[in-house]
């Protein structure tokens, strides 16, 4: 069902992938939208290791949650911040692309706890994270894809 990568000596182990995932704060959700059209729109994200679930948090309505209520087969893109090797100009990127199906989390705690840790990622202040969940939990809505493919690769921009 979904191919095997072509460039395969630049494939990234899961362990790799899973790295990705968990350090990188956000990238770019990938929906079918209006009239066919693909429509890609950049988010945070939280990476659960346990469950190997991504999770994201937004509006209630909107062109994403249509989409998504329409067809829930999603990509996911993400990338790290790169690194150069000594004496060289090009960049040395980490990519991972996650296929799965994505659905609303319905879950009180579950949406609490992905709040909370999608907020880790940016601050450590708990009080800000507590009064911003209280204020909010009433009318975000909680994303979470099953990751059904996922491949990475190191690619070199030269």
């Amino acid at each position: 069902m979904f191919r095997e990568m072509r460039r395969f000596k630049q494939r990234l182990s899961e362990k790799e992938c899973v790295e990705v995932l968990k350090n990188e704060p956000r990238g770019v959700l990938s929906v079918a939208g209006d009239d066919g059209y693909p429509y890609g729109m950049p988010l945070d994200h939280y990476y659960e290791e346990e469950s190997g679930k991504i999770y994201f948090h937004g509006a209630a309505a909107g062109h994403r949650i249509d989409s998504i209520r329409r067809d829930n087969r999603v990509s996911y893109c993400v990338y790290d911040k790169g690194y150069r090797n000594d004496g060289d100009w090009a960049l040395n990127i980490r990519s991972v692309i996650v296929f799965g199906r994505i659905r609303e989390a319905e879950d009180k705690e579950l949406i609490r706890k992905v709040l909370r840790n999608l907020s880790h990622k940016f601050t450590d202040d708990e009080k800000y994270i507590e009064d911003e969940i209280i204020r909010n939990i009433g009318h975000v809505k909680i994303l979470e894809i099953t990751v059904e493919h996922m491949t990475g690769k190191l690619v070199n921009e030269s």
